[in-house]
């Protein structure tokens, strides 16, 4: 069972929502693109300001020179990255970029008359004097915990909790204490009896588990059943087992390569797991949650609802595929969803 309870009992909720795909354009482009100029003889010049990671940078400083004008001209990236002028003279011109963390660029180009620009992907690095804590000088327990802390302020909407998940590649691996402390935070959420209580309140309404009866009691023994299944999913798979294992329970957001690649490796993440050690292996502590869960769920259900040996090992299946699912959420749609995320700034190998 996926740790993070409140996000995957969502995913129904989630799969319904459509979403415009970001489309970032690669790093790897080298040439700008000409476009038709926006109105007669009126030229734009535009881009988008990325960090060497390909994380989109909102709020960038970009100054445009040119050599006919004595004027300049300021904009600010959007929330997507993008900056635009108009009314650009033709001619040679110069862009500064200046964002916060990251070392400063110029770039420097060519506009013809009746000509607009779509420019490549502007990459900024960060800069050595960004980083307020001295990692060197910081016990990877107390990397960790910062980390941690950081990823405690995910949430989808800026409600539902999405701390399951890290944007930092190389993200230090977590000890005993913060497993559990990562698992307990989530657990005891208010959104996560919130949700909990929807979801009881729906199988009531469908008369799921018929054994519970209706009226009070009935809601009482499906909400009870909900944050069972909840607590015990969260713990074995947050914790217990990860700890057994010396295994991360987090997903690491991959964000870049191509959209197969980046398909399998959101899919390959429900069965391979990141150790402690930093190598990937195969993810015993979740695989092991999902059974583990279905099995136990057999001792609080109705015994009309209670399952066999071969509908426990078939349920621990479908758990392991709605983790494969939420990490391709993760991967694709959850990021742009999710308040509280600092940009990935640790490189890939």
């Amino acid at each position: 069972m996926k740790p993070a309870f409140p996000l995957f009992c969502c995913l129904s909720l989630c799969l319904s929502i459509t979403s415009r795909a970001q489309q970032v354009p690669s790093p790897t482009t080298t040439a700008a693109t000409a476009q038709p100029t926006d109105g007669a003889g009126v030229r734009t010049l535009g881009g988008v300001i990325a960090d060497m990671d390909g994380a989109l940078v909102p709020g960038a400083k970009v100054t445009l020179s040119t050599a006919s004008s004595k004027e300049t001209q300021t904009a600010t990236s959007d929330s997507e990255g993008h900056f635009s002028f108009s009314h650009v003279a033709a001619g040679a011109f110069t862009l500064t970029v200046l964002a916060s963390g990251l070392q400063g660029t110029a770039v420097e180009g060519t506009l013809n008359p009746d000509e607009s620009l779509e420019l490549p992907p502007i990459q900024l690095r960060v800069a050595a004097d960004s980083t307020s804590i001295e990692v060197s000088s910081l016990t990877q327990k107390e990397v960790a915990a910062s980390q941690l802390k950081q990823e405690e302020k995910q949430r989808l909407a800026g409600v539902i909790p999405n701390f399951y998940v890290t944007y930092d590649w190389k993200a230090a691996p977590l000890d005993t204490p913060q497993k559990y402390k990562l698992a307990a935070r989530s657990l005891f959420d208010p959104a996560t009896f919130v949700i909990v209580g929807g979801f009881a309140g729906i199988e009531q309404a469908m008369n799921s588990y018929s054994g519970y009866g209706q009226g009070a009691m009935g809601y009482a023994k499906r909400y009870g059943a909900g944050m069972a299944n909840a607590g015990i999913g969260t713990v074995l798979g947050g914790a217990v087992f990860p700890e057994l294992f010396h295994q991360d329970p987090r997903y690491f957001y991959k964000g870049r390569g191509s959209i197969r690649s980046r398909v399998l490796y959101a899919l390959s993440t429900a069965v391979i797991a990141r150790g402690d050690n930093g190598k990937w292996q195969p993810a015993y502590a979740a695989v092991a949650a999902d059974f583990t869960t279905a099995a136990i769920s057999n001792l609080y259900y109705p015994t009309s609802d209670r399952t066999d040996e071969g509908l426990t090992i078939e349920n621990g299946f479908v758990n392991i595929g709605t983790n494969a699912a939420g990490n391709l959420l993760q991967e694709f749609l959850l990021k742009r969803l999710s308040t509280g995320i600092k940009a990935l700034r640790t490189p890939q190998p």
